[in-house]
């Protein structure tokens, strides 16, 4: 089911490319194999730095299931989460992050939270969070998109 959901992850964050609204991420958050919600990144489009894609599929997760702690779910992210994000993550209390595109790829495509790594970085097995990178063909589509648009907004 890890690749599923992944690769809808990604086709979000395409369509979130192609229709101008956001930049190149978007997450779903699911529980017993089901999707709770879904989130793209809208920081421009309603001018809140906040409104990544992983923290707006957790708020409306965490609406739907009327909790603050998301435990039993995994979040499933077109790109490994910025430091903001992955606190979030840790906050909600996910079981599971599994990310497509990482971080270097970001930057490649104009999103550099290097600064901030610097401070997280730890290895995957030294986290709390069971993380892994699934490796699909299409992981970078999202940016290669991005890269390309005559739609986006630069941030």
């Amino acid at each position: 089911m890890d690749n599923f959901f992944l690769t809808k992850a990604i086709e979000l964050a395409e369509e979130n490319v192609r229709s101008g609204k956001g930049g190149p991420f978007a997450a779903i958050i699911t529980k017993n194999d089901e999707i709770i919600s879904t989130g793209t990144n809208v920081v421009t489009a309603t001018n809140d730095p906040t409104a990544h894609a992983e923290i707006v599929a957790i708020r409306e997760a965490c609406r739907v299931l009327n909790d603050f702690q998301l435990e039993g779910c995994t979040l499933y992210s077109s790109c490994e989460p910025c430091p903001m994000c992955l606190g979030a993550i840790y906050w909600a209390r996910l079981k599971r992050l599994v990310f497509a595109a990482d971080k270097h790829q970001a930057e490649e495509a104009g999103f550099d939270d290097a600064f901030i790594y610097k401070e997280l970085e730890l290895s995957y097995n030294h986290r709390k969070l069971d993380t892994k990178q699934i490796v699909l063909p299409e992981n970078n589509k999202p940016f290669e998109l991005w890269m390309n648009s005559m739609n986006k907004t630069e941030y």
